[in-house]
């Protein structure tokens, strides 16, 4: 049985299970609390980071940049990298904008200061982090949507890993109600889109000890 070892809100993890899902392949979710170090996961992914994916054979793949080019490989019947070397090269561009920029700069500094520090036992979050996360979430957005308005998805004309990146950062950050739509209309446009898709069911079902999503998290007419 395929494995994804996971926390429920790593926008990482969710990029994983979205790709998964949308190219309708079966999987089993296991917690991994990364800061517990366990042996047996060690074994698996040496950097003790999620997500990781066991194949049922006994691959087990780490980091979710290398699960995706290995799912995209070997599961090519549903493609999400675009099927040009344009297309291709600019949803790279974006999964790296993504997981790169926006993760260090609005995720590292909302989740990770609010949520993360908390399960890791690491104290409370810090105000200037805190400020500083806010306050790039807004170009951000902006330019989500600028991206939304001028294509049909992200990368182009088909959806791709490029739009379950964002939607993993963005759908973590509104399930802790850090994101005010109202500010961001072509953004949230693309978001419903994107959530109304079957393989987002997983994560709307989402529930997580200690937080309770805005109301609008699991709906999908917003």
């Amino acid at each position: 049985m395929r494995v994804l070892y996971h926390l429920p809100l790593s926008p990482f993890s969710r990029k994983v299970r979205l790709v998964l899902a949308e190219k309708r392949l079966p999987f089993e979710l296991r917690v991994e609390r990364v800061w517990e170090r366990r042996a047996e996961y060690l074994a698996l992914n040496p950097a003790a980071t999620v997500p990781t994916l066991s194949e049922g054979n006994g691959l087990a793949i780490p980091d979710s940049g290398v699960i995706c080019e290995y799912l995209e490989e070997a599961y090519p019947d549903t493609p999400l990298m675009g099927r040009t070397l344009a297309e291709r090269v600019e949803v790279r561009r974006l999964v790296a904008w993504f997981d790169g920029k926006f993760a260090a700069e609005v995720t590292h500094n909302l989740l990770g200061e609010k949520f993360m520090k908390r399960l890791m036992g690491r104290g409370g979050p810090d105000a200037t982090a805190l400020r500083a996360g806010y306050a790039n979430l807004r170009p951000h957005l902006e330019y989500l949507g600028w991206l939304a308005e001028t294509r049909k998805w992200l990368a182009g004309s088909s959806i791709s890993l490029a739009d379950f990146a964002a939607a993993g950062h963005l759908s973590a950050l509104d399930f802790v109600g850090d994101i005010d739509w109202t500010a961001a209309p072509a953004a949230r446009e693309w978001y419903a889109r994107v959530k109304s898709r079957p393989s987002f069911r997983g994560l709307l079902a989402d529930r997580v000890a200690g937080v309770v999503p805005p109301a609008h998290y699991a709906d999908l007419d917003f």
